[in-house]
């Protein structure tokens, strides 16, 4: 299966920044959310309709390379991808860049769980192993 990416950019906020007026690195963690958000919306399957049916993924794993620094007003654009499906759990990649110049500035992977609300892992969605 051809993997799909999906792109979604944001405005780098000034509560995202440090002293130093860049981007603090934590901050990225959650640029990678989105980007998740934006995959799964462009798939046709939001996050909260998944949490609706009963499920969650719980984050067991992040990994970020930070290769560049964003900053305050600037524009990036996260890149997402499914990396590796399984039956229950999932693994996503990132690649965020500046928008103005295409540098990639981030990397990384998130590693996911299918657990249901009762906290017990679950196989994850037929619509959504489709993905994959």
């Amino acid at each position: 299966m051809q993997k799909v990416v999906e792109e979604v950019t944001l405005y780098v906020r000034y509560a995202e920044t440090d002293a130093m007026g860049i981007v603090h690195h934590a901050s990225y963690i959650v640029y990678f959310e989105e980007g998740r958000s934006n995959y799964a919306r462009k798939r046709g399957s939001d996050y909260a309709s998944f949490e609706q049916r009963g499920y969650y993924l719980a984050v067991s794993e992040v990994n970020a390379r930070y290769v560049k620094p964003a900053r305050y007003g600037d524009q990036v654009t996260v890149r997402c991808w499914i990396d590796e499906m399984k039956s229950r759990s999932l693994t996503f990649g990132y690649e965020i860049v500046l928008t103005a110049t295409g540098e990639t500035i981030v990397t990384g992977q998130s590693k996911h769980i299918c657990i249901t609300h009762d906290g017990r892992v679950s196989t994850i969605p037929d619509e959504w192993r489709q993905w994959g």
